[in-house]
């Protein structure tokens, strides 16, 4: 049976792109791009929302320790994203996919005009058979590297599911250092369950949520929670899976038990649809 085509947008988080050290994991970014280059060789329309610039800039400048001024901080992610761009490009080529990049801030989102510019341009992009890769505009946006200062932005979960709202996509994939979402926390409850399903974003679900991440990242489980409402209510689902995997791609796209899965909202996807 043919498997339906999809949209896809996949988020990869820095904890999986970049080693402890802050540099890039090659190996990771290599496997990641094979497998977006492969979903989009079986027809699906494929788009990447990468994390890293400032931990793979703080790496390149020879840094210590991540800045802690802000224009140092914005600094580094104007290093670390040219950095990851080339050898992106340079991944993408060596599978013949050609890739685009698209940095976006809050305002670009929240102004219709500047959306609607957007929309249009990544739906171009997809019917050349490019592959946009989004990231926050650091340099310029304090919005990620100062959580609080914009409303609409902040981390790169709330930036995917923004995207994937914008582009009407099918699925939103979030690759990160973690399974999914766990009934516990795994790290203190050994005896903790890997949720598969989630239909509703009920109290007891948000009450799951843990503190943030790694050093390296910014996001934890309330951000890619902020991001399942987003998607959700987009008519998009939405599935947390292990980044180490990239494998698990494969699966996810035909809708196998991997990672937790945040269905849409049935309306929501007939809502999006008559629109289009």
């Amino acid at each position: 049976m043919e498997q339906t085509k999809q949209r896809i947008v996949v988020k990869v988080g820095t904890s999986t792109l970049t080693h402890p050290s802050g540099a890039l994991d090659l190996r990771s970014m290599e496997h990641l791009v094979r497998a977006l280059a492969d979903l989009q060789g079986m027809g699906h329309e494929v788009i990447l929302v990468t994390s890293g610039a400032i931990a793979v800039g703080t790496a390149k400048l020879g840094l210590s320790e991540r800045p802690k001024e802000l224009r140092m901080k914005q600094a580094a992610a104007a290093v670390g994203q040219c950095r990851m761009m080339h050898i992106y490009d340079k991944f993408f080529s060596e599978y013949n996919r050609s890739m685009a990049q698209i940095l976006l801030t809050g305002d670009d989102v929240e102004d219709p005009d500047r959306a609607d510019h957007l929309r249009s341009t990544f739906s171009a992009l997809l019917e050349m058979g490019v592959i946009p890769v989004v990231n926050e505009n650091d340099s310029v946006s304090s919005a990620e590297i100062e959580t609080g200062r914009h409303k609409v932005l902040g981390d790169n979960d709330t930036l995917s599911a923004i995207v994937a709202d914008l582009c009407r996509a099918d699925l939103l994939v979030l690759l990160s250092d973690i399974d999914g979402l766990y009934d516990a926390d795994p790290k203190t409850h050994p005896e903790a369950k890997l949720l598969h399903t989630v239909t509703e974003l009920t109290p007891e679900i948000l009450e799951m949520a843990g503190g943030a991440g790694s050093w390296r990242g910014t996001g934890g489980m309330a951000t890619k929670l902020s991001a399942a409402r987003i998607a959700m209510n987009a008519g998009c689902d939405m599935v947390i899976t292990n980044g180490s995997r990239m494998e698990d791609l494969y699966g996810i796209a035909e809708g196998k038990d991997i990672g937790t899965r945040f269905l849409a909202r049935p309306q929501a996807a007939s809502q999006i649809k008559d629109k289009n």
